[in-house]
């Protein structure tokens, strides 16, 4: 029984750990001023990939350069885009913005007040577990799956108290 408490202590700290990971790479590092979304298209590709999950860290509009990625929203309707800077209107406040992929530049210039950031990095396909993880019925999921994880970590502690206990009452009985 000693053997199986303690590869289970094992296995459940490995769970654990890995559990405090994701949740760091993914809500962890709005503490650290990022802001965290999903790449949807593929737009981008090669820099990012359909499913990438990417960091933003915001930036004056005027340390973007020709050449830099830029996270902005795109129209009212608060869609968020990541396209590369081609042109920088400076006068009008727009920059003018491509996506890798695409073969022509996007009609519409961004404003420099629709600016959220450049992405500083990206973790690939980690998007589609975000994504999961905030929307039913992953959301459920994972909120069950947390509770029986914390249920199965004290478990191998609950029945060692309770077989120590019937050992102590056996042992009461005997005397």
């Amino acid at each position: 029984m000693k053997v199986v408490k303690k590869l289970w202590s094992v296995i459940s700290t490995i769970l654990v750990i890995a559990i405090v990971l994701c949740a760091v790479a993914l809500m962890g590092s709005r503490l650290l001023g990022f802001r965290v979304f999903t790449v949807i298209s593929g737009s981008m590709e090669p820099a990012y990939s359909v499913g990438d999950l990417i960091y933003v860290k915001p930036v004056d509009p005027g340390e973007i350069k020709v050449g830099d990625p830029i996270t902005f929203v795109l129209n009212e309707a608060l869609v968020v885009a990541t396209h590369r800077v081609v042109e920088i209107d400076a006068e009008n406040q727009h920059f003018h913005t491509k996506g890798d992929a695409n073969e022509i530049a996007d009609q519409a210039p961004v404003h420099f007040n629709n600016v959220i950031g450049v992405p500083k990095f990206s973790i690939p396909k980690l998007g589609y577990v975000s994504d999961f993880i905030q929307n039913p019925p992953g959301m459920y999921i994972t909120i069950a799956a947390c509770a029986v994880l914390i249920l199965l970590v004290f478990l191998p502690d609950m029945l060692t108290k309770k077989e120590e206990e019937a050992e102590k009452t056996k042992e009461e009985t005997k005397v």
